[in-house]
């Protein structure tokens, strides 16, 4: 028995064209202008609707503990919330803190992603490295060999970050692996000192937080990694670019003839600024749900990075999805804004806003690029994800772009008290959702299935 998704507009790698698409078990079966239903089979009319295969989230927090907290959202709820906005898979961070292997991490990260009811989207994980020993490169080539085939490495945070020296080692380990180095890019010193000098001058509320960390220490982060990559010839992908400066260092990279430089960013940067900081609400704190790393940041930085999502110099949009709840969690940041937990919402909304925010701008195919091709070409889902192809797995999004809906943090499925796009109206939503042939989503609400699952890259 197949699924046909009749009469939508097929965003396919070879462009948009109008046709059926046939899901049979986990994969797609047949697409084709006309598909003849056979007995037995269901017809879905997705006339008026964008057909896109199911959108890649590469950069998520799930049921983390991050030294302050643990995160509002488990892969349960998170997945869950993924997929009713149209995301059907995601990349989540597993860590090997200090004094723990690779190899416990990801067991302990499997653990957690099948603890609770079940994953509604599939789930793939990276490997963050807090430390290195000697005993790193051989843990480095048993996680490719159990489908991790991205790395993390910090140049920020005390309890997290690398030496240069160390970070060029992991490069070299994970070029002659053929997998990809995500960095988080802020120099850790400066980002100390200042944090040490604003708040002795008195700024102790979340507005003292971007004060703490500026473009500049982004953007000699982002340089120094690029020089280390070139310097061991690996490929590497600068998480949550933010800044015009930091894309000032990737272009000149780039035109230095570097190759494997990929650039992620998110919604936040492209959408919001560093205003949200000084927000009345909640006695003055309110901007502590923009207190996240890197901060939000000016308008001009806004501008330049929405430029260069236009020009294709983005490879990816991912959210970066790391939610604490205003109340109980961030709050206990009040009177001192590094104790604040860094991080925000938007596995949900990702799409709505993306599209929304560049309505007129980017078109159906470009948008697949970002939120999903993109991805996974990046991180080795491709070809099996992030298109639409006979063979392919039987992740869709079907997409009215007509729907007109209101953000809102009563509403969302995210299990968190806020959403930085509340009030946000957005145009268009995903109004059918599979993950491996199955429905699990319909126009914004769970269907309660939960068939997502470990997808080995």
């Amino acid at each position: 028995m197949r699924e046909i998704l009749a009469n939508g507009t097929l965003v396919t790698p070879d462009g948009l064209r109008r046709g059926d698409v046939a899901l049979e078990g986990d994969k797609i079966a047949g697409l084709a202008a006309r598909i003849e239903p056979a007995p037995g089979d269901e017809v879905v009319d997705v006339s008026g609707c964008w057909v896109f295969p199911g959108f890649i989230d590469a950069h998520t927090h799930l049921q983390c503990w991050t030294g302050m907290d643990w995160t509002a959202d488990s892969f349960e709820t998170g997945t869950r919330a993924a997929a009713c906005g149209g995301t059907t898979t995601i990349v989540d961070y597993a860590t090997a803190d200090r004094g723990v292997t690779m190899d416990e991490a990801l067991a302990e990260w499997h653990r957690r992603a099948e603890s609770g009811a079940g994953c509604t989207a599939n789930y793939g994980f990276h490997m963050a490295i807090a430390e290195w020993g000697e005993d790193s490169p051989a843990q480095m080539r048993r996680m490719r060999d159990a489908g991790v085939s991205s790395f993390k490495t910090y140049l920020a945070y005390d309890h997290l970050r690398l030496t240069d020296a160390e970070t060029l080692r992991c490069l070299e380990v994970a070029r002659d692996l053929d997998a990809v180095l995500c960095v988080h890019c802020e120099n850790g010193d400066v980002v100390n000192e200042l944090q040490r000098r604003v708040l002795a001058e008195g700024v102790t509320g979340p507005e003292g937080h971007p004060l703490s960390r500026p473009a500049e220490a982004e953007a000699d982060a982002v340089s120094r990694l690029l020089y280390l990559a070139r310097i061991a010839g690996a490929r590497v992908n600068v998480v949550h670019l933010s800044t015009a400066l930091g894309l000032e260092a990737v272009r000149a990279a780039r035109s230095r003839g570097q190759r494997g430089v990929y650039v992620e960013t998110c919604p936040q940067y492209l959408t919001l600024d560093d205003t949200r900081y000084l927000e009345s609400g909640d006695d003055g704190f309110a901007g502590a749900k923009y207190v996240m790393s890197p901060p939000l940041r000016k308008p001009s930085d806004v501008r330049a990075l929405r430029g260069a999502v236009l020009a294709g110099e983005v490879d990816s949009i991912a959210t970066d999805h790391c939610s604490f709840n205003l109340r109980g969690q961030k709050d206990r940041g009040r009177g001192d804004f590094t104790k604040i937990p860094n991080g925000g919402p938007g596995i949900e909304h990702r799409p709505a806003v993306m599209a929304t925010s560049f309505e007129g701008q980017l078109g159906p195919t470009e948008l697949c690029r970002l939120l999903a091709e993109g991805p996974a070409r990046t991180f080795g889902l491709w070809p099996e994800r992030g298109r639409l192809a006979v063979g392919a797995a039987a992740d869709v999004c079907v997409w009215d772009p007509s729907a007109r809906w209101t953000i809102g943090a009563a509403t969302q499925h995210q299990a968190v008290d806020y959403t930085p796009w509340e009030g946000f109206e957005a145009h268009g939503r995903a109004r059918l959702v599979y993950v491996g042939g199955v429905l699990v989503a319909r126009d914004g609400e769970p269907c309660g299935a939960t068939p997502g699952r470990f997808v080995a890259r």
